[in-house]
């Protein structure tokens, strides 16, 4: 498809320019720095209201809800504002003693509102913190469960998403926003950014959007399927946003862009770079959308939908079968890191699923495991779980069969209880864990699962 006729798909919402399914009704993200902006008035007042009642905030999301939102806070070194997008008990237990709950406000963040994750830490802060319904918002698609939950409960505010954005495009939308304005950015700056990076999209020359996506596409037919994201900003998470986006919307039917955030380009032909433009941090309002508009038109060259998301659902699926027969889950140890790396084959890439506690001591023991794959001469991905299992998970099932998948876990401590359920998150994280991989190896993936205290 030539620039000009892309481009002009793209803008008239015509799916035929990718598949011709339902791409027509995913658009609404090349409108929303205009829409959202309409509203923007109200949750600035809703911001200020809250000032004096407020010392921290805790975002309750994953995946869509979560990235942008924790971009934003390591962008503008906002230490008060937490993501908690993890289910690992002495992670929740580490964030609960560093916050005096009396003055806490929570953000209950998910389009579908059925978020597994996202509804049990709400459950869980709604009953520590004494069910009071003013120290809670929430951020949800009009119509959904969390919607009916935050109403019944009688939350200070609910903020309605637009049903025609998948998540992975949520970042300009209230997900982003709302989120946004609590950390006390100045969003319309944010918007008018995006809005100027949006009408630079519009182009058929010059289009910073279209060049990039075009980079990735033409990389894509040439072999150069990995695309390693630096920048100055890359230790502020954007490409923790990035590898989403990219991720999820292309890695399906065999095919997939496979983002490596903070590995090198040099001297491998199935690699390409692809540069962050964040000079300053309110650049991120252009740098998304430019991103959004780029994997457009890279799912136009791969001859995907880049809007649906056909292999994540697997997984959920096999977490919640582990839960139900309601033991312990089954998280035998298999093979070894050598073992794994022993299969490598040209053009594989080596990915670390890590179900254990976020800290920086695991950061470094995850780094010394990717070392020993980048020796070997393979590009590293890595990620938290649950996290990744809402970011790059639909590449890992539905994208090409090149990955070499070590899942990490560890003693996640003492149960810790979920209101309303019959588990807690430690049986919840094992559950995910466990069902995690068994997708995997149904899909035909190469795995193992080691103990961190072997990277030790």
């Amino acid at each position: 498809m030539k620039r000009e006729a892309l481009i002009e798909g793209i803008w008239e919402r015509d799916a035929t320019t990718w598949t011709g399914s339902d791409e027509a009704h995913w658009l609404g993200w090349l409108d929303e720095p205009l829409h959202v902006q309409e509203g923007l008035d109200n949750v600035v007042r809703f911001a200020a209201d809250l000032h004096d009642e407020v010392d921290d905030v805790v975002l309750c999301g994953m995946g869509g809800s979560s990235l942008a939102p924790e971009v934003l806070r390591r962008s503008f070194e906002v230490d008060w504002f937490h993501v908690l997008d993890t289910t690992h008990p002495k992670a929740i237990r580490a964030l609960e003693e560093k916050l005096d709950l009396e003055r806490t406000f929570f953000v209950s963040s998910s389009k579908s509102g059925t978020t597994l994750e996202t509804r049990s830490h709400t459950d869980y802060f709604w009953e520590k913190g004494g069910k009071r319904a003013e120290m809670f918002c929430a951020v949800t698609d009009p119509g959904s469960e969390l919607e009916h939950l935050a109403r019944k409960r009688g939350f200070r505010a609910v903020f309605a998403g637009e049903p025609s954005i998948g998540g992975r495009y949520s970042a300009l939308s209230p997900f982003g926003i709302v989120p946004a304005v609590l950390m006390g950015v100045d969003a319309a700056q944010l918007l008018e950014r995006a809005r100027e990076m949006r009408e630079a999209c519009r182009s058929g020359e010059g289009n910073p959007g279209f060049e990039l996506g075009n980079r990735f596409g033409t990389g894509w037919q040439e072999g150069r399927d990995k695309i390693c994201i630096g920048s100055t900003y890359e230790n502020r998470g954007f490409g923790l946003w990035a590898e989403q986006l990219i991720a999820e919307s292309t890695g399906k039917h065999g095919k997939g862009l496979i983002p490596a955030p903070g590995q090198p380009a040099d001297g491998a032909p199935d690699r390409q770079a692809a540069g962050v433009d964040i000079p300053e941090p309110y650049a991120l309002g252009a740098e998304f959308f430019r991103w959004e508009f780029a994997v457009a038109v890279a799912g136009a060259y791969l001859e995907i939908n880049p809007f649906d998301q056909p292999d994540v659902q697997a997984a959920k699926d096999k977490t919640n079968e582990v839960l139900a027969t309601g033991k312990e889950p089954d998280l035998e140890l298999q093979g070894s890191i050598d073992e794994l790396l022993a299969e490598a084959q040209e053009g594989d890439y080596f990915c670390i699923q890590a179900f254990i506690q976020p800290t920086p001591e695991n950061d470094r023991l995850l780094g010394e495991i990717a070392g020993r794959a980048e020796t070997a001469g393979l590009l590293v991905t890595n990620g938290y779980g649950p996290r990744y299992m809402h970011s790059t998970g639909q590449l890992h099932k539905g994208g090409p069969n090149t990955g070499l998948f070590l899942q990490v876990i560890d003693d996640p401590g003492d149960e810790l209880p979920i209101p309303g359920k019959p588990f807690g998150f430690r049986r919840l994280i094992q559950a995910q864990a466990a069902g995690d991989l068994e997708t995997l190896k149904e899909r035909g993936r190469r795995v193992a699962r080691i103990h961190i205290e072997e990277a030790i």
